[in-house]
């Protein structure tokens, strides 16, 4: 009988098969209904009592949560193309710079009388050149992404004045606007696109060798972090992967900002910087669920419903206009800490 070697790899895959396959069904369970895995789903629980016994007439009504899954559409689609360069180890402060850019671009070519479909490719092509400018600053220029993309947003919005020259850009085609407030099922387009959108990229991170190299140039695939040196000594190109990950976020950021003046049918030039709180918060918050430290789509994007439950509920409780900056900030705190606590030492 011939032997056949096995290459070391494969061991450790086929080690790692059975071992997985040894642990009882029970135990894989509570892993994974564990508080520290799926904190956010016992919070949003909590959280739902709390106002059902606080304000039942409102908060248990379905036009309610169909509101809360409409209105938190694009703040998830954004959360979830920020989820790529962040797994890559970029984070991109110029996030809702891009959301704005989107926004006022798609407007101020409608009402140039470009057609729709053009508008659109357009629109999302800005958001991709800011993802390959942010690239050439990051990788080329060697600026740290933080100093980056905070300078980078700061142009953005030079720029989006310029467009529109500080103010609403008006009277946008009723057929445009169609694409933000139809409906299907009572909830609006925006929902089905994201959770579209989030299953190409659940689908790319998490099952394809691309995704699997994106994590790598982020650090550890379990854990927070950061070593593209060593990802580049494995023999991965960690540049382009920076590149696509960036192009990625600027292109689903373009189209949030687009879905948002459809919504509005108003390019509003003031809309995109009040995405970046929310949107980082939900993705650090997303990193602590499910997936045991790593940043991934679902954990975003039950994070982004978690927060808007909240915002949602103490808005309809009455409270000051404040509340939910406040609501976001220690929600950003809370969720930094958290994923810091669930990485390794």
């Amino acid at each position: 009988m011939t032997n056949v070697a096995v290459k070391p790899n494969e061991k450790a895959a086929r080690s790692a098969v059975d071992a997985s396959a040894e642990v009882p069904l029970g135990a894989r369970l509570r892993h994974a209904f564990a508080f520290r895995n799926t904190a956010a789903l016992y919070l949003l629980v909590f959280m739902v009592i709390i106002f059902s016994l606080w304000i039942p007439h409102t908060f248990l009504t379905t036009g309610t949560w169909r509101s809360l899954l409409s209105d938190g559409a694009v703040t998830a689609l954004v959360a979830v193309g920020m989820v790529v360069p962040v797994a890559a180890g970029v984070v991109d402060l110029s996030i809702g710079a891009q959301v704005g850019l989107g926004a006022i671009v798609v407007a101020r070519l409608l009402v140039s009388s470009l057609p729709l479909p053009l508008a659109i490719v357009l629109a999302l092509a800005a958001g991709a050149a800011v993802g390959v400018f942010s690239w050439l600053m990051i990788t080329r220029a060697r600026i740290p992404s933080f100093i980056a993309t905070l300078a980078i947003a700061s142009l953005i919005t030079a720029l989006i004045a310029w467009i529109s020259s500080s103010e609403q850009i008006i009277n946008l085609p009723p057929e445009f606007a169609a694409i933000g407030t139809g409906q299907l099922f009572g909830i609006t387009y925006p929902f089905f696109i994201m959770i579209a959108v989030a299953l190409v990229l659940w689908y790319v991170l998490e099952r394809t060798p691309i995704g699997r190299k994106v994590y790598a140039t982020g650090g550890n695939p379990d854990a927070m972090g950061g070593n593209p040196e060593a990802a580049n000594l494995a023999g991965i190109r960690t540049s382009r992967i920076i590149l696509g990950s960036l192009v990625t976020e600027g292109v689903v950021a373009a189209g949030g900002g687009l879905l948002l003046t459809s919504q509005l049918s108003t390019g509003d030039p003031t809309v995109g910087p009040g995405y970046l709180l929310p949107v980082i918060a939900a993705v650090f918050l997303g990193s602590t669920q499910f997936r045991g430290g790593r940043f991934n789509i679902w954990g975003t994007v039950v994070a982004v419903y978690v927060l808007a439950v909240g915002v949602k509920g103490l808005q309809l409780a009455g409270l000051p206009i404040w509340i939910p900056d406040l609501f976001n900030g220690v929600a950003l705190l809370l969720a930094v800490g958290l994923a810091a606590w669930r990485a390794p030492r």
